[in-house]
C-alpha cells in the first residue's frame, strides 16, 4: 500500500471517512448487513452504541448533531431497519440536523431476486434528506460518505443517507486516504441585511425572534450584540432558547403575545414562519425574514426583506449598522412591565398547592433541582407544552424538542446522545405518557450501556392534546384515554433502572433529588390532573 493510501474492507474505508468529519461514535441496533461497519468500530475501539428500536438509534444521533453542531451517525440494517428510522430521518430534516444515516442493503448481484430485506430504500427517503445514494461500489465509499456529510453540513443543513449493497460493504480495496472537503458557505446580499438594519433601528417596536438555527449556525454570539447594539427585545424557540442569559435586559419569554401584537417590524431569525409563528402573518407589522439559505425564505408569505446566508456574518452585520435609530426604551420598558406580570402568573402556578398534581407544579419543582447547564429535553404533547412556557434555559445549546415535526418517541434516543454528549451533566427527558408508549424500552439500552438520565412522566392518562379538543368540538371523545395511574416507573425498574409514583405536590422535590443521584436511568412517574389542559389555539391548518 502506497503512502497516503488506506486498505480495508468497506466498513473500514467507510470509518475512515467518518473519522475525518469529526464523527467519533455510532448508534445503531445490529443488523449482520451492516457488520463490517461493526467490524471496523470495534477494531479501532471507536464507540458503538445499540438500542432496541431503530428510531432511537436515529434520534441519538441527531441529538449529538444538534447539541454539539457536528455530524452525527445512525448505522442501520436493511429494509425494516431503514424504514424504522424514518420517523427519526424526517424530523432531522425539518429540524436542520446533519445526521448520516448509513444503511445496509441486498447485495446487488442478486437485486430481484427476493434476497433477504430487499428494498430499494433511495424512493423512500429522498425527499426527507439532503442527499441520498446507493454506493455503487467499494472504492466509492469514502467519496460517497464525503459528498453526503458535506450536503449534510452545508446550509441549510439536514439529513443525508447512503445504503451499501452488501458485496460492496464486505468486499476491500486500497483507496487514498479521505480528508473532510471544506463546506461552502453563503453570504447574503448586502442590500438584504442594509434594508433588515435600517427597519430595525427606525422601528418604533422592534421584536426579534430567534430560533434553532441561530444555535446550529454558531450565531449566538452575534445575536446578543445585534440585539444589544439596536436595543431590540428578544424572544426564542427552539435552539435559540437561552441564547441571552436570565436576567439580561433583553432576554423576553412571558411578554411575547403583547410583543407580537404591537410590534411594528418583526424580525424572525433562524427558524420558519411555520404554525409556531402563526405562519408569519403579523399584520400591520413588516417581517423580517433571516435565514440561512435562500432555500428557506418562506414563499406563503411576503416578507418586507429576507437576507439569506451565514447568519453569523449576517447578525455581525446588523450589530455593526451605523445608521440613525430610534429610542426602544419605552417600548422595552412596557414589555418589561408585561413579562414581571407573566413571571408574577406562572410563579403561582408553579407553587400550586391541588390534589391532583397540576402540571405547572412539576415544573416548579423541576426549576429548584435542574443545574443551569442540564440538557433537557421534551418528549410528549400536552405535558411538555407546559415545559416551554415554564423552564427557561440558562445557556443555549440545553434544551432538545422533537420541532415543528412534532414526532413523538425522540426522548430516549435524545436521552442518549445527549448523555454521550455531556458524561457529567444532568439529562432530564419531560415525557407524556402517551409519548412514553414509544420508546420507554430503550430506557434498557441506557441502564445496560450505564448511560444515567431522568424521565419525568407527566401521567394523566388521556392523550391530553386530543381530548379535550375533541370533547370540545363533538361533546364526546374517543381513542384519546390511556390507563390511569399506569406505573411506568415499574416500567423502567423491570429494565434495569429505577423510578417512583409521586402522587402529592409535596414529594416533588425530593423525589426529583433522589432521581438525580440515582446513577441509573430513574423514572419519576408523576399523577397529574387530566382536566388540567394547555392553553393553545389549534394551528393545524
Amino acid at each position: 500500500m502506497s503512502e497516503g493510501q488506506i486498505e480495508g474492507h468497506g466498513g473500514e474505508l467507510a470509518l475512515a471517512a467518518l473519522r475525518a468529519y469529526g464523527i467519533r461514535e455510532l448508534f445503531t441496533l445490529s443488523g449482520g448487513h451492516v457488520f463490517p461497519l461493526y467490524d471496523a468500530a470495534h477494531k479501532a475501539g471507536f464507540p458503538i452504541y445499540d438500542v432496541r428500536h431503530e428510531q432511537s438509534a436515529v434520534f441519538a444521533a441527531e441529538a449529538v448533531a444538534k447539541l454539539q453542531r457536528r455530524p452525527g451517525l445512525a448505522v442501520l440494517t436493511a429494509g425494516p431497519g431503514v424504514t424504522n428510522g424514518i420517523s427519526g430521518l424526517t424530523s432531522a430534516f425539518f429540524n436542520a440536523s446533519p445526521v448520516l444515516v448509513l444503511g445496509g442493503r441486498a447485495p446487488a448481484f442478486r437485486w430481484g431476486s427476493g434476497s433477504l430485506q430487499e428494498i430499494d430504500h433511495i424512493p423512500l427517503v429522498s425527499s426527507i434528506t439532503k442527499y441520498a445514494a446507493t454506493v455503487p461500489d467499494t472504492a466509492s465509499i469514502p467519496g460517497s460518505v464525503q459528498a453526503a456529510l458535506t450536503a449534510a453540513l452545508t446550509a441549510h443543513r439536514g439529513p443525508a443517507f447512503l445504503d451499501l449493497p452488501l458485496e460492496v460493504l464486505f468486499s476491500s480495496e486500497d483507496v487514498p486516504a479521505p480528508v473532510a472537503d471544506p463546506i461552502p458557505v453563503t453570504t447574503a446580499d448586502p442590500a438584504d441585511i442594509a434594508k433588515a438594519a435600517e427597519l430595525l433601528a427606525s422601528a418604533a417596536r422592534p421584536v426579534i425572534i430567534a430560533g434553532s438555527d441561530v444555535w446550529a449556525g454558531d450565531a449566538i454570539e452575534a445575536l446578543t450584540a445585534a440585539a444589544e447594539a439596536l436595543q431590540i427585545p428578544v424572544f426564542t424557540n427552539g435552539m435559540g432558547r437561552g441564547a441571552l442569559p436570565p436576567g439580561h435586559p433583553l432576554n423576553f419569554a412571558k411578554a411575547r403575545r403583547a410583543a407580537l401584537n404591537e410590534a411594528d417590524v418583526i424580525a424572525v431569525i433562524g427558524t420558519p414562519l411555520d404554525f409556531r409563528l402563526n405562519f408569519g402573518e403579523f399584520d400591520p407589522a413588516q417581517v423580517i425574514h433571516i435565514v440561512d439559505a435562500p432555500s428557506q425564505r418562506a414563499t406563503h408569505v411576503q416578507p418586507a426583506v429576507s437576507p439569506a446566508g451565514d447568519l453569523r456574518a449576517t447578525l455581525t452585520a446588523l450589530a455593526d449598522h451605523t445608521g440613525k435609530r430610534a429610542d426602544h426604551s419605552e417600548w422595552t420598558a412596557g414589555l418589561r412591565a408585561a413579562e414581571d406580570a407573566g413571571r408574577s402568573r406562572d410563579a403561582a402556578a408553579m407553587a400550586a398547592e391541588t390534589d391532583p398534581i397540576k402540571p405547572a407544579r412539576v415544573y416548579g419543582e423541576l426549576r429548584k433541582v435542574l443545574a443551569p447547564d442540564a440538557v433537557t429535553i421534551g418528549d410528549g404533547g400536552d405535558f411538555v407544552s407546559y415545559a416551554g412556557r415554564y423552564l427557561e434555559p440558562s445557556q443555549p445549546g440545553t434544551w432538545l424538542d422533537p420541532g415543528p415535526y412534532g414526532c413523538l418517541g425522540t426522548g430516549m434516543g435524545y436521552a442518549m446522545g445527549a448523555r454521550v454528549t455531556y458524561p457529567d451533566r444532568q439529562i432530564c427527558v419531560l415525557m407524556g405518557d402517551g409519548a412514553a408508549g414509544f420508546s420507554l424500552m430503550d430506557a434498557e439500552s441506557l441502564a445496560r450501556q450505564n448511560l444515567p438520565v431522568v424521565i419525568v412522566v407527566g401521567n394523566n392518562g388521556i392523550w391530553g392534546l386530543e381530548k379535550h379538543p375533541m370533547r370540545a368540538m363533538y361533546g364526546y371523545d374517543v381513542a384519546a384515554d390511556l390507563q390511569p395511574g399506569l406505573h411506568y416507573d415499574h416500567v423502567v425498574e423491570a429494565l434495569g433502572g429505577a423510578g417512583e409514583t409521586v402522587t402529592k405536590a409535596n414529594d416533588l422535590e425530593p423525589a426529583l433529588t433522589r432521581a438525580f443521584n440515582a446513577g441509573v436511568p430513574y423514572l419519576v412517574n408523576v399523577i397529574t390532573d387530566p382536566e388540567d389542559a394547555y392553553p393553545r389555539s389549534s394551528n393545524l391548518a
